[in-house]
């Protein structure tokens, strides 16, 4: 069942409504509720949703919705080719991504949904917004409307368009996760609260607009605390974590012992990917390297050649893990302060000695006034290499694709 403000989000006809909540209220839920809602009523029109990457329409979008259909005896066709699902005499609902802005052209919709607006960057968004907006054009027997469903994620676009510069037909729904508790797994909302720092709970957990953007970006971590004087053992296999860059390419070197990751070494300022992979030859001779890189890698290659990085470093004999696509920054963040700092127990260390600079942007990296982690301090390359890894084998388990059950 909705909950009352999923429903009332899912049948408002506001022209910008946006449904904002924690972790686990059923934002997902609740665009898609409104998602077909809006087909009901407007049979022959179509809706746009639209989901910030391709991995998250293959996720809710190709599986959430024919679920749905299924579950309502709704007939049916999914079509992967047009990324739409559409049905008999009644139009069809379209999946977009936002990744790239400029790709959202070529066809018009009566009505949008933009699913975690707010986790993209506040122009990038704005840019989104503005696009979506010239695709909203079909003549529908109500108005056109775009709504949005997402966690707020400081004082960025949502906050902006909605609180701050609020203008006439901009609705805002707030949600907690204990509105939803009856939805979630026993223990989830626990779970969240050892999870995350006390300083992102009021946005994660209670859906509310906090300030996100000064400070330490790893705010609890410690060089004393986290410290540790671990050092590689013969033969103990190795995680890389690794940022392409050219002529700055960075690497931390992690073991993992009874589950714990240490960081135990460091590479800064090698040259290109073939310079990084005769440093890890020649310095872990003998030890099983795993590698864990920048996802984009794969496209193309520091050293201007035909291959990829990722492919090199498979040439090279490493083991590669990662995604198709990297994970949304705040999802490395959160990882890594999850463990630096989790329930008051510390679950990552750092060898200060062995890997000095990753110490220095543990404790320096700052948040920018746009919200995002500030590269101007030349921390970014060091950070980025070490949180691969981390968010890579030690993923904070937040559901984004919040399941519920409900009707209409």
């Amino acid at each position: 069942m909705l909950t009352p403000t999923q429903r009332a989000f899912a049948i408002s006809r506001e022209p910008f409504p946006a449904f904002v909540g924690g972790f686990g209220c059923g934002k997902t839920a609740a665009a898609i509720a409104r998602a077909m809602a809006l087909k009901v009523t407007c049979r022959q029109e179509d809706i746009a949703y639209y989901l910030p990457t391709y991995p998250l329409v293959e996720d809710i979008a190709y599986r959430r919705f024919p679920e749905l259909c299924e579950r309502k005896g709704w007939a049916y066709k999914l079509n992967r080719a047009t990324a739409s699902i559409s049905f008999p005499d009644a139009g069809r609902i379209v999946f977009r991504t936002m990744e790239n802005p400029e790709r959202i052209v070529g066809y018009e919709v009566a009505h949008s949904i933009l699913d975690e607006l707010d986790t993209l960057p506040t122009e990038k968004a704005r840019h989104v917004w503005n696009r979506v907006i010239a695709r909203n054009r079909q003549k529908c027997g109500i108005a056109n409307t775009i709504a949005v469903a997402t966690t707020p994620e400081g004082f960025r676009f949502v906050y902006e368009r909605w609180v701050k510069n609020k203008a006439p037909g901009y609705k805002l729904f707030r949600a907690k996760t204990m509105d939803n508790a009856a939805n979630l797994p026993d223990g989830y909302i626990d779970n969240l609260r050892n999870s995350y720092p006390s300083a992102l709970l009021s946005a994660y957990l209670d859906g509310e607009f906090v300030n996100l953007t000064f400070g330490s970006v790893y705010h609890e971590f410690d060089r004393a605390l986290n410290g540790t004087t671990a050092t590689i053992s013969m033969g103990e296999p190795l995680h890389i974590g690794m940022d392409f860059n050219v002529a700055n390419m960075a690497a931390v070197v992690w073991v993992v012992r009874d589950g714990t990751p240490y960081a135990v070494d460091e590479i800064t300022g090698a040259f290109d990917t073939p310079a990084i992979i005769r440093i890890i030859a020649s310095r872990y001779a003998g030890h099983s390297i795993m590698v864990y890189p920048d996802a984009s890698g794969g496209g193309r290659s520091t050293n201007n050649a035909s291959h990829s990085d990722l492919a090199l470093l498979r040439s090279a004999g490493l083991r590669v893990f990662c995604h198709a696509s990297n994970p949304p920054v705040r999802d490395r963040i959160t990882s890594t302060n999850s463990l630096i700092l989790s329930a008051y127990r510390r679950k990552l260390f750092v060898n200060g000695d062995k890997c000095p600079v990753l110490t220095e942007a543990f404790e320096k990296q700052a948040y920018n006034k746009s919200g995002e982690p500030d590269k101007t301090s030349g921390f970014d390359h060091i950070i980025d290499a070490a949180t691969y890894f981390v968010v890579y084998r030690y993923p904070a388990r937040v559901n984004r694709a919040e399941g519920n059950v409900w009707t209409l």
